[in-house]
This record gives structure tokens, sequence and C-alpha cells, in this order.
């Protein structure tokens, strides 16, 4: 069974800094909290559907992409 909280957290984790950007910018311009993006880049959360679309938003990446193992 796929642990989909870890393999979206590490995604996102990924395209974040393949992108050079922060935690801080992602986690402002997705209008979520700074520490609890860090639990959902360590897979520690189980993230909404909204958060996870706005988190893609923020990343200007499809939502399937950071779904994908």
């Amino acid at each position: 069974m796929r642990d989909w909280r870890r393999i979206f957290g590490s995604n996102v984790r990924e395209v974040r800094v393949e992108r050079g950007l922060t935690q801080e910018r992602v986690a402002f311009d997705a209008e979520i909290d700074l520490t609890y993006l860090g639990g959902i880049e360590r897979g520690k959360r189980n993230p909404s559907l909204l958060v996870m679309g706005r988190i893609a938003r923020a990343l200007k990446v499809e939502l399937v992409d950071l779904l994908a193992p």
C-alpha cells in the first residue's frame, strides 16, 4: 500500500527546491501555515484536497503531478 502523504510531501519538497523557493514563500502563496507545510513535506500531515490545490497553484504545477509516485 502506498503512503500518499509521503509521496505528495516528497514531490512538493522536490518541486519547491528545484524552483529555489522557501517553505515560507510557498506557505504564504498557498495561504497555509508554515509549520503545516513542513509537516506535509515530511509526510506527517494529511492535507485536504483544497490545501493540496493551493500548494499546487503556489508551485505552478498541476496537482496530479504532485501525486505521481
